[in-house]
């Protein structure tokens, strides 16, 4: 059960309070002055407090209020508080709440209000309690992963970039060849070098190849290896991409790209660990994990015959899927800390600026614009100008609509206040009442 915690030295005003919560199943403390409540915080748990604002019958100041706040904030930063106040202590009232109090009410109070102002404020502070614990998790599995595996310096925040890290940690100690798929700039080379360095043969060599760099007359060469004069200006032998990562791992990148020549000998080699050179009748052995990794769609490439289907199907015995940076924007802020150069820092609205950006180039757009705020930013701190980034584009990554903010941006805002619906509701570009509809309508009040 909740517990609310008074603080009035009225007796009447207590009772009736302790009546009200009690009928609706509060559990409620007393306290008859400043002092006596903050003993009773410091001895026992309390999930909100309804304060008095004035607790002297010869003054009408509301200082004893504003100094009993101020001092359970100090102690309590996260604890909820509702302000009861007469009309002479409103503006004080409204100072408060800027200050960090959840809300005011006048006396006498409406009980049906009141009601709803604290079975709200109880539901937030246990969502917020919930997120943290959650949050907590994710954090201890985040460092269960560094512990436990080489994350190469990946950094990241969101549940869908853990959940991608994870299977590449699982899926790297068995020989089966994994395909990485996703957007340009997801970083697919960075999860094949995971995937390598927590391998089996992650002492043997990484080897990486573009295959969309590379003139498709050179792409056989490149992978195989040539003898000299097997072509025009082969004067010596060279060695070939597999040969170089003989007991190690090999990275084909933009796999989709390949010839139709290419993927035939490709195909050969994975099934039988054998090749020839360019040029020459020998065969060789090697033994090789090969990682692959595309933006295409490799399903229509082989229903438009462009792609074999038994090669895709041989490459793709694992597959891991890259989310694009829009659909991880718990990743955005953390990255791009890690973009900056020492000494300079992110303002707020480059922040917001950065959340709301769509990021059609992800991560790698994101390194680019930082890189390049960086350099532009005459002092420490990075505004919005020196990011250069566009208006904000349809359907940005955390948008807030006025009028209708859905229930993650509200979530969200009420967390970052601290459960404080006044500081929230000024962040979402709404008035209290505003927000109360809101949270009505969403269920996210009782009473």
């Amino acid at each position: 059960m909740p517990t609310v915690l008074v603080i009035d030295d009225n007796p009447a005003v207590a009772t009736a309070l302790e009546t009200l919560f009690a009928l609706h199943e509060l559990d409620t403390r007393v306290a008859a002055s400043p002092e006596e409540g903050l003993a009773l915080l410091a001895r026992e748990p309390v999930d909100l407090v309804v304060q008095d604002m004035n607790f002297h019958a010869d003054t009408t100041s509301g200082e004893e209020g504003e100094a009993l706040f101020h001092a359970i904030r100090a102690r309590h930063p996260d604890l909820p508080v509702i302000l009861l106040t007469a009309w002479t202590h409103l503006e004080s009232a409204v100072d408060l709440v800027k200050a960090g109090a959840a809300d005011y009410l006048a006396k006498p109070w409406d009980d049906r209000k009141l009601l709803a102002t604290v079975n709200n404020l109880l539901e937030l502070s246990q969502a917020r309690r919930e997120l943290e614990r959650r949050r907590s998790g994710e954090r201890r599995r985040r460092e269960a992963l560094a512990r436990h595996y080489d994350l190469r310096g990946l950094v990241f925040a969101d549940a869908a970039s853990e959940a991608a890290l994870t299977l590449a940690c699982q899926v790297a100690r068995s020989e089966l060849p994994v395909l990485i798929t996703g957007p340009n700039g997801t970083g697919k080379e960075r999860y094949a070098e995971i995937i390598h360095a927590n391998s089996q043969v992650k002492d043997g060599p990484f080897v990486a190849v573009n295959c969309g760099a590379l003139p498709g007359e050179l792409i056989e060469a490149e992978l195989f290896g040539a003898e000299a004069g097997a072509y025009t200006g082969a004067n010596k032998a060279r060695e070939g991409k597999f040969e170089a990562a003989d007991g190690g791992t090999l990275f084909l990148d933009e796999i989709g790209t390949l010839p139709l020549a290419g993927q035939v000998k490709l195909l050969r080699v994975l099934e039988t660990g054998r090749f020839q050179r360019l040029g020459s009748n020998r065969e060789r052995t090697v033994k090789v994990r090969v990682v692959s990794a595309t933006n295409a769609d490799l399903p229509a490439l082989i229903a438009a015959g462009q792609f074999r289907e038994d090669l895709y199907y041989r490459l793709n015995a694992i597959e891991l899927k890259l989310p694009a940076l829009a659909q991880r924007p718990d990743d955005i802020l953390p990255l791009a800390r890690h973009f900056l150069p020492p000494g300079k820092r992110l303002g707020e609205g480059a922040e917001r600026a950065l959340l709301a950006h769509p990021w059609p180039g992800n991560v790698r757009e994101l390194r680019n614009t930082l890189q390049r705020a960086a350099l532009l930013a005459r002092g420490e701190t990075i505004g919005t100008a020196d990011l250069g980034l566009s208006a904000p584009s349809p359907a940005p990554v955390h948008a807030v609509t006025a009028d209708e903010p859905d229930r993650a941006t509200i979530e969200a805002a009420l967390e970052r206040a601290g459960g404080v619906v006044a500081q929230a509701a000024s962040e979402l570009g709404l008035s209290r009442q505003a927000l109360y509809r809101r949270l009505d309508r969403l269920g996210l009040r009782r009473g």
